[in-house]
C-alpha cells in the first residue's frame, strides 16, 4: 500500500473526517474508476463494514407455462445483510436507464466514508409490470453439472435475472448487533424521472424474492442428470464487504425435476443458510 493511500485511509478512519472518499487505484469496472476495498485492510477495525450472504435457493418448482415448450426451474432467493454495518449505495443518473453508484461505509466513531466500487443502478421493468431502480448485477443464477462425488464440473445454464432491489423487507436475523427493530431502507423507487437514488439493506434484514417473481428461474429444458443450482450475491463485487467469500449458495437437483424428490439420489452438498422467514424473538 502506497504512502499516499495509507495517509488518506488513516485520516478517514482515525481522524473522523466525514464523507471523505478514498483515492482511486489504477483499475476500472466498466467506465468507472474504483477504489480499494478498505474492509480488507488494517483500517477495517475503524469501520462498520457490511457483509452480504445469499440464502440457499428455496421453494423450487418446474414452470412450463411462462414459456410454452420450455421447462423453467424456479427458485426463491434472499440476500441477507449480516455485517457490522448496512449495505448502502447512492446513485447518480448518467443516461436513460443507468446510475453510477458509490457505496457509503459507516465508521465506528460516527460518520462515514464513500468508496467507488463500480456499482450501477438500473431502471428495470419487473414486478407488477412497472419500472424499478435496482442494483445492477446484484446476483446471478447458474446451473452446474456435478460428477458422481457431487463436485461441480461444468457450468451449463444461467438465469436471466441480474438486477435486484436492496431493501429491508424481512427481518431474518433480529439478534444481530445494531439491527434496527423497524425497516430503514424502503422498496425500490418506480420514479422513472429520478436523478439520484439510495438503495440499502440494514444489518439483520434481507431482500427476498419468491420463486414466482419475474425471471426467478433457469431454463432446464432437455437436461438430464445431476446438477448444482447456484445463487451468487454480488458477483461483480459492486458492494465492498468484510468477507468476499461467503456469497454463494447452492442446492443439488436431479433433472428432469421431481418436486417430491429434488435430489433424486444425486450426491453433493447443499450450501448456504436455509431461508427462514421473519422472526421476532423479542
Amino acid at each position: 500500500m502506497g504512502v499516499r493511500l495509507a495517509i488518506t485511509l488513516s485520516a478517514i478512519c482515525c481522524a473522523g473526517a466525514l464523507g471523505a472518499a478514498l483515492p482511486a487505484r489504477a483499475a476500472s469496472l466498466g467506465n468507472a474508476a474504483v477504489d480499494p476495498n478498505p474492509c480488507l485492510t488494517v483500517f477495517a477495525k475503524g469501520l462498520r463494514c457490511p457483509d452480504i450472504v445469499m440464502d440457499r435457493p428455496w421453494g423450487m418448482y418446474l414452470d412450463t407455462v411462462t414459456s410454452p415448450g420450455r421447462s423453467l426451474l424456479r427458485a426463491g432467493n434472499a440476500i441477507e445483510s449480516i455485517g457490522k454495518g448496512p449495505v448502502e449505495l447512492h446513485g447518480v443518473r448518467y443516461n436513460r436507464v443507468y446510475m453510477h453508484a458509490r457505496q457509503r461505509i459507516y465508521k465506528r466513531g460516527g460518520g462515514w466514508i464513500v468508496v467507488r466500487t463500480g456499482a450501477k443502478l438500473r431502471l428495470k421493468f419487473a414486478h407488477l409490470s412497472r419500472y424499478w431502480w435496482k442494483f445492477f448485477n446484484a446476483a446471478s443464477f447458474q446451473l452446474w453439472r456435478v460428477d458422481g462425488q457431487g463436485n461441480r464440473t461444468r457450468k451449463v445454464r444461467t438465469g436471466p435475472k441480474v438486477s435486484y432491489c436492496l431493501r429491508d423487507l424481512t427481518h431474518t436475523r433480529p439478534w444481530l448487533s445494531r439491527t434496527p427493530y423497524l425497516p430503514h431502507y424502503p422498496a425500490c423507487s418506480t420514479n422513472v424521472s429520478l436523478r439520484h437514488d439510495t438503495l440499502g439493506t440494514s444489518v439483520g434484514w434481507a431482500d427476498v424474492y419468491p420463486p414466482d417473481y419475474p425471471e426467478q428461474w433457469i431454463d432446464v429444458t432437455g437436461l438430464r442428470g445431476c446438477f448444482a443450482y447456484v445463487h451468487t450475491a454480488d458477483p461483480g463485487n459492486g458492494v465492498y464487504e468484510s468477507n468476499e467469500h461467503d456469497n454463494k449458495s447452492q442446492v443439488v437437483v436431479h433433472l428432469p425435476f421431481n418436486s417430491s424428490d429434488r435430489r433424486g439420489g444425486c450426491k453433493g452438498r447443499d450450501r448456504g443458510r436455509p431461508y427462514v422467514p421473519e422472526q421476532h424473538p423479542y
